[in-house]
């Protein structure tokens, strides 16, 4: 079982010692999210609350800093810490862009990028940038395809029904960059099943968990993918029991992601708030598993 823990809302004067201080610790993979900008009105229900309503928005000073500005940043003070975003919003995007982005800093990094890919909920930003919201999913899917193609550094071309360029070549080429799909719903699940190198799921109560995970083998085997390498990451619980953990790694879970320190505390916190959770976790849960 590996240890993923998302830093997203942490204050931006303490990223990168968090970064540092999370590697120490024996995190296996650290990350941020994603949005663009907020909104001052929100033109689609947030799908993670019972009124519709996100804990963030223009009134309040949460930050969503650039990702692959931040990913950087703790890249070049860590050594073995892989990094990730939970989320990435793919499809509001142009993958020429995005494959740049993410093969540099996997280059860089000596290729320990994760990119986690979502579909997005917030119709606004898709509006702004006058990307057609209705079909982010299958654009999602192109995005895939033309990415893993400019990440092999060959001469290539694409036609597709969202994407069209001719004959080029992009460099810095990693080879390849794991790409994780993030979401619930089956959509998400057979894309991550058919298309990706794992599957990261937030909202899978406990109870449900071995339902879900025998639907997402039986999508791999129907896709004839059973066989290959495959990251599943299920969010951890706010105070996560070792039984917790050892039953979800029997099920094929081989990811637990700890949770921001703001759905512990519900405001900004200082380091050593932070601190001191993580080293609590780490001394109940992560220390019983050995780091790979």
């Amino acid at each position: 079982m590996k240890f993923w823990n998302l830093l997203a809302f942490v204050e931006n004067d303490q990223l990168m010692a968090s970064a540092k201080f999370c590697e120490d610790l024996g995190f296996d993979t650290i990350g941020v999210s994603d949005h663009m900008f907020m909104p001052e009105t929100f033109s689609s229900p947030y799908p993670h609350s019972p009124d519709g309503k996100p804990f963030f928005g223009v009134e309040s000073d949460w930050a969503f800093p650039d990702p692959w500005v931040t990913l950087a940043g703790m890249a070049a003070i860590t050594k073995r810490v892989k990094l990730m975003q939970s989320i990435f919003i793919l499809p509001v995007r142009n993958p020429l862009e995005v494959a740049r982005s993410a093969g540099t800093l996997a280059v860089q990094s000596n290729h320990r990028l994760y990119l986690c890919a979502a579909v997005g909920w917030m119709q606004d930003e898709f509006e702004i940038f006058g990307v057609d919201f209705n079909t982010r999913g299958k654009r999602t899917d192109e995005m895939i395809e033309v990415m893993r193609k400019l990440w092999r550094g060959e001469v290539v071309e694409h036609h597709g029904k969202f994407f069209d360029f001719k004959r080029l070549r992009m460099l810095p080429a990693p080879g390849d960059v794991p790409i994780i799909a993030c979401g619930s719903n089956p959509a998400v699940m057979r894309r991550a099943a058919m298309l990706c190198d794992g599957w990261m799921d937030a909202v899978t109560p406990k109870r449900d968990l071995p339902a879900r995970m025998a639907e997402l083998n039986a999508m791999r085997k129907e896709a004839g993918r059973e066989h290959l390498p495959f990251e599943v990451i299920n969010l951890l619980s706010r105070d996560p029991s070792l039984d917790d953990v050892k039953r979800a790694q029997d099920l094929g879970v081989t990811a637990m992601q700890f949770p921001s320190p703001y759905f512990r505390f519900g405001r900004h916190s200082t380091f050593d708030e932070n601190k001191a959770i993580w080293e609590t976790f780490a001394e109940n849960v992560l220390r019983h598993f050995p780091l790979k």
